[in-house]
């Protein structure tokens, strides 16, 4: 559906007009029927790609294709649903009337928009809300209703920057159910999210983005393989006793529930088993950490920032 070639931004800074990077030869594809989760740290460049696949920045250099044509392409807009981060919409008018407004840019007819409006309103809980002005929305209204926009064309393809912010637990949930209910019907999604458990959840695939360089791209349980795993261990015993016992040496200690935890990695495991076991220290439990998509994501940042 979606494929994107060598793509790179360069800006503008300051007043001699300093040439600054911020995309870095980006390559990636979302396939048709496909949930694909772009994610990344603030300033990755996660906006700036989103932006570029839909036109709204030039680029200097790469090219994007949306299904077989080029993205530049005026009628390719028609199939696009695209709900920004932070949206802002026209405050004076009411959650009916920016349906409206957006179903007739995309030149839905009448009747069907009609029935479209109703049925969207219905599915993002905002029904009561339908003629009270978006000035009076709360973020999560906001939210509610951006998602409500970018359905209103029926799109083939949807791009979703940040779908989660500024939702509650059970506002999160259905969007969650929104969007699963868009794959269902064939639909192809790029998202973004900081929420990384709702990614997670929802991606079939995804691309890690740091200092606009794609570092990873892949199915989750593929790259969960290459994370190690960290250790949670539950002890009897009290701070101090540890403190001159062990060597805390890459290795986390707290206080939890009455018991002292210890997190560690796989490569201390080991050595701090071994040194307890010869000190008499009780151990209550020990078990592995789900490995997770914040694993892999905090891992790739640490090395970007390395190398940054």
């Amino acid at each position: 559906m979606i494929e994107v070639k060598n793509l790179v931004k360069d800006y503008k800074s300051g007043f001699f007009g300093k040439k600054v990077r911020v995309l870095h030869d980006v390559n990636f594809s979302v396939s048709d029927g496909e949930i694909f989760g772009y994610i990344g740290p603030n300033g990755s460049g996660k906006t700036t790609t989103f932006k570029a696949i839909l036109g709204f920045v030039s680029t200097t250099r790469g090219d994007i294709t949306i299904g077989d044509t080029d993205n530049h392409d005026v009628g390719i807009k028609s199939r696009i649903g695209y709900l920004p981060e932070s949206p802002y919409f026209y405050d004076y008018l009411t959650g009916v009337e920016l349906l409206r407004y957006m179903g007739q840019l995309h030149s839905v007819e009448k009747d069907i928009l009609n029935e479209r409006i109703k049925e969207l309103l219905q599915k993002v809980n905002m029904s009561h809300a339908r003629n009270v002005q978006l000035r009076k929305y709360s973020k999560g209204m906001l939210q509610r209703i951006g998602i409500a926009q970018a359905l209103i064309n029926d799109p083939d393809f949807m791009i979703l920057d940040e779908p989660m912010s500024g939702l509650d637990p059970m506002g999160r949930r259905e969007i969650r159910d929104i969007i699963l209910e868009q794959k269902r019907k064939g639909k192809t999604i790029l998202l973004s999210s900081h929420i990384l458990s709702d990614v997670e959840s929802l991606c079939d695939r995804v691309g890690v983005i740091i200092n606009g360089v794609v570092v990873r791209i892949g199915v989750l349980a593929e790259l969960f393989e290459e994370i190690e795993t960290d250790y949670e261990m539950f002890l009897n015993t009290d701070i101090e006793t540890l403190k001159s016992n062990l060597d805390l040496n890459g290795i986390n200690i707290d206080r939890r529930a009455g018991f002292v935890v210890l997190r560690f990695d796989e490569k201390n495991k080991n050595k701090v088993i071994n040194s307890l076991l010869g000190h008499n220290v009780e151990i209550i439990s020990l078990y592995p950490l789900r490995k997770s998509l914040e694993g892999l994501f905090v891992e790739e940042q640490k090395k970007g920032m390395v190398k940054k």
